[in-house]
């Protein structure tokens, strides 16, 4: 089988490493490999923490995902001696005020009712978890299973991971999908060169609408979403765990990594493909950061950035073929690619190789937007 999978961020790179591992050959095509939004990423592995009414079948496919990531994690250190930074020491949720801590209750019993772990916290027992805390916050929920992992570490990993294994990686832009005989056959390179291919996956994040070449009705409705991320650094231990905070309604985290960086996020922008830092922007991230925790003033700037993240209509993953034989989108995974990796490149690979693909990868068949994707 020769597969051939645009696009190499987080989620192409893991589809690459299991179809190889599958039998399959496969050719990756991206000029800048182990890039884009996983440099951005602050790695969050949260299905628990970020549940949303609605989001039942996302919440699924995110706990399927989080719970392999440990043996994940375990094998791609195996394969590459690369270390992705995987954590799995819970994240703290906090509220700041009464209104804060009233939607905290609300989606406590949410979670409960899907029969979700959580334990409820005091104001005394969320400081007590996290001491540089506000004196301040009114209370917190505490999902002992969520965790995080580093995107910068993850991404390179798995990109050795798959050339290890033989994995062919072209560092050019795909201009376009051949088409003949109403099926795909691979894909145009920006220099006019072909890449043949018997199966064709699309996992170019927010710029996955951007190929020539597909009939009316296959191309992806997918649309970029900014999002900009401060990192500091500290010396010394800040943060325990990953902590997220409702702050007057607005929603802000913050990830601690080994090395002393913290990773404070993120806005969430419907701006196209801007990707230009903002005043507004980092003012309002550091706002909130400081009402939850007044010592982050004191930390060392490092570094900020901003991202795109690939949405689609519903800001659930597009995985599977598409009416055009041959064809196939791992794209759209919004908020939740590092999160959702794992799991996607289970099910890709499986469809990829016609395999029996995990059942909670179900509901998110392109299929489900017919007058969009066919």
């Amino acid at each position: 089988m020769q597969i051939v999978i645009i696009g190499a961020g987080v989620i192409g790179l893991a589809t690459a490493w299991r179809a190889a591992q599958g039998g399959a050959a496969v050719t990756l095509v991206d000029p800048a490999p182990a890039s884009g939004a996983s440099s951005v990423a602050a790695g969050m592995l949260t299905p628990v923490s970020e549940l949303s009414y609605g989001e039942e079948p996302l919440l699924r496919l995110g706990l399927a995902s989080r719970d392999r990531y440990r043996a994940f994690a375990a094998e791609l250190a195996e394969a590459t001696g690369l270390d992705t930074g995987y954590r799995d020491d819970g994240t703290l949720q906090v509220a700041f005020d009464a209104d804060d801590l009233k939607l905290l209750d609300d989606l406590r019993a949410f979670q409960e009712g899907l029969g979700i772990p959580v334990e409820a916290l005091t104001g005394r027992e969320c400081r007590k978890a996290e001491p540089m805390l506000a004196p301040g916050v009114r209370g917190g929920l505490l999902a002992p299973e969520d965790g995080s992992v580093d995107p910068r570490r993850l991404a390179p990993a798995l990109l050795a991971a798959a050339e290890g294994l033989g994995v062919r990686l072209v560092r050019r832009r795909a201009e376009g999908v051949l088409v003949e005989r109403d099926t795909a056959t691979g894909v145009r390179l920006d220099d006019g060169t072909e890449i043949r291919a018997d199966r064709v996956l699309l996992a170019a994040g927010p710029w996955s609408g951007d190929l020539a070449g597909l009939p009316p009705g296959t191309v992806p409705p997918v649309r970029p979403v900014k999002g900009q991320v401060i990192r500091l650094r500290t010396p010394v231990p800040f943060l325990r765990r990953t902590t997220r905070g409702l702050v007057k309604g607005s929603s802000v985290y913050l990830v601690p990594r080994a090395d002393g960086e913290i990773v404070i996020g993120a806005t969430q922008e419907e701006l196209g493909f801007d990707t230009r830092v903002t005043a507004g922007g980092l003012w309002e991230l550091l706002r909130d950061a400081r009402e939850l925790l007044p010592g982050i003033t004191e930390l060392e700037f490092a570094e900020v950035t901003a991202g795109l993240r690939p949405g689609s209509p519903d800001n659930a993953p597009l995985m599977g073929p598409t009416a055009l034989p041959g064809f196939y989108l791992g794209t759209g995974h919004f908020r939740n690619g590092i999160l959702l990796a794992p799991v996607s490149a289970d099910a890709l690979a499986a469809m990829l190789l016609d395999r029996p693909v995990p059942a909670v990868a179900a509901p998110f068949s392109p299929a489900r937007f017919p007058t969009e994707v066919q």
